[in-house]
């Protein structure tokens, strides 16, 4: 390819590609509005509703192809930013600035392949409120695939808490039905748990942004590379590490503040439990290799104690309440929380083979547990519960979802030739070097989850068939079949038999930014 071709702002294109959609579909409402006076009813609206899928896959798939053509101009031997493009924004040091490395190319890949699967889940069980549907879901992903492209504080602040914005919508709106109380106040359940998850991370990226305007005031720049560079002081970097980590923990989440996550994954509808499963959780864990090791590399070593003890806390607690839950959602909820542990455990291990292992298990976390929501979505859709004991003996009706849902289950444990077990077993290894009981008990939280996710898959599948609800269920359908789990399943076997792809892009950029972080720590010596 020429350089001209290649110097073109890919990122920017394939960052606002989902909103191009967006306007096409407020387009058509108000062409389809003005056409009838101002009511979209009757024919009009289902033509609308059949408009705005249309339009949202067909935005949706085109930036997945933008993105394979930004991928194919990636050099994955270069462990620096690459594409990078920077104009002026809001001057005094602020300014647009994108670019991308092998921590967050994969990432942009992993975001634009999961929407378009998120749009055709939603094909048939959102009802009301269509066209909003899917202009919610391309604005979230105009905000996801910016925080991995961002390359200036304030932008990446910008794309990191406007994503809440359509989330928080896509759960109260088109969540489930229930009630709750809260404050003494009686409120649908899925308002209770956008609000929920609202509040959590809207309290802890305030002090994100605290940070954010100390950093600035300090480094006189909001540029992510500058400031990678920048010597705080040990004592500021503390506090600067605090308030960062409120935020990512938050969003991960961590235990102690993972309380929003099944409740919010309880009420969302099956694709928004995807996108949370497999894109937002991540941008925690990304935040922390894009910020809290490059610029307060001291502070990582001085809290990383914490970090480890708060994970496997997360990796053993939560696995035993995901074995006490009579929910499928809320019970695959507490292994995401789980399985982040891995994660956090890994990246601050500070080690090659721990940091890998992170990247590693966030990227096959958002296929497999994407898969296990669209799998619970598969038999609400036809059954209209969650409740566990509401199946039992669906092998006998639903042998090819039986096959893929005992695949991601066993994906989900961990077992060897499948994507889980390779950042399980890195992260569990760079673990070792750091503290063998730390490696211990992350393999004791293994055999629990094996545990609850094998529970659940007994429960569900095998047996008798009994009851009168599921005598008549159909298998999966062409769509669920062929557009929606084999590709997850596809992705996971490859990266599972075959990791050297997606660890031979991640290597140069953590052995980088291990490099910068021994010399900053060797220099503060």
């Amino acid at each position: 390819m020429t350089e001209s071709f290649a110097s073109q702002p890919w990122l920017t294109m394939v960052t606002f590609a989902p909103l191009v959609g967006a306007l096409f579909i407020i387009a058509a409402r108000l062409v389809a509005k003005r056409n009838i006076d101002g009511i979209v009813e009757g024919a009009a609206l289902e033509q609308l509703e059949r408009s705005s899928k249309v339009i949202a896959l067909g935005a949706t798939a085109v930036t997945f192809a933008i993105s394979l053509l930004v991928y194919s101009l990636f050099d994955p031997s270069n462990g620096g930013f690459q594409l990078v493009e920077q104009r002026p924004w809001i001057g005094g040091g602020v300014s647009y600035k994108m670019g991308v490395d092998g921590i967050s190319i994969l990432f942009v890949l992993l975001t634009t392949f999961i929407m378009p699967i998120c749009i055709l889940a939603s094909w048939e069980s959102i009802k009301s409120r269509v066209a909003d549907y899917m202009i919610a879901f391309l604005v979230l992903e105009t905000l996801m695939i910016g925080v991995f492209c961002s390359l200036d504080l304030f932008l990446f602040y910008v794309f990191f808490e406007g994503s809440l914005i359509p989330m928080f919508l896509i759960i109260g709106v088109w969540g489930s039905a229930g009630v709750k109380e809260f404050a003494g106040v009686q409120m649908p359940s899925k308002v209770y748990a956008a609000l929920k998850f609202f509040l959590y991370t809207l309290v802890g990226s305030l002090l994100l942004l605290i940070a954010m305007a100390w950093m600035y005031a300090t480094a006189d720049t909001t540029d992510i590379v500058a400031l990678q560079q920048f010597d705080f002081p040990a004592g500021a970097q503390k506090w600067l590490w605090l308030a960062f980590f409120a935020s990512f923990a938050v969003k991960m989440p961590m235990w102690p503040v993972h309380t929003w996550l099944p409740d919010a994954h309880v009420q969302a509808p099956t694709a928004g439990s995807v996108v949370l499963a497999a894109i937002l959780l991540k941008m925690g864990g990304y935040g922390f290799l894009r910020f809290s090791l490059p610029m307060f590399p001291d502070a990582s070593m001085y809290f990383s104690p914490m970090v480890f003890a708060l994970s496997i806390i997360a990796i053993i607690y939560t696995s035993l309440v995901a074995l006490a839950q009579e929910d499928m959602k809320k019970l695959i909820a507490y292994s995401s929380v789980a399985h982040m542990g891995f994660v956090t455990m890994g990246i601050f291990t500070g080690t090659k083979q721990g940091i890998e292992g992170g990247l590693f298990q966030m990227l096959s976390h958002g296929f497999i547990s994407g898969a296990l929501f669209l799998c619970v979505g598969v038999v609400y859709d036809r059954i209209h519960t969650r409740e566990i004991a509401a199946y039992g003996g669906l092998v006998h009706r639903m042998p090819l979802y039986a096959f893929f849902f005992l695949f991601f289950t066993l994906g989900n444990v961990g077992l060897p030739g499948t994507s889980g077990f390779v950042g399980e077993i890195l992260a569990m290894t760079g673990a070792f070097k750091v503290n063998s009981w730390i490696a211990f008990f992350a393999a004791f939280g293994v055999i629990l989850s094996a545990a609850y996710a094998l529970r659940l898959y007994r429960q569900v599948i095998y047996g008798d068939l009994t009851k009168e609800a599921l005598m008549g269920i159909s298998d999966l359908n062409n769509r669920e079949l062929f557009f929606l789990l084999t590709p997850l399943m596809v992705f996971a076997l490859y990266l599972g038999f075959n990791p050297g792809p997606a660890l031979n892009v991640f290597a140069p950029s953590v052995d980088l930014l291990l490099n910068n972080m021994n010399a900053a720590l060797g220099s503060a010596l």
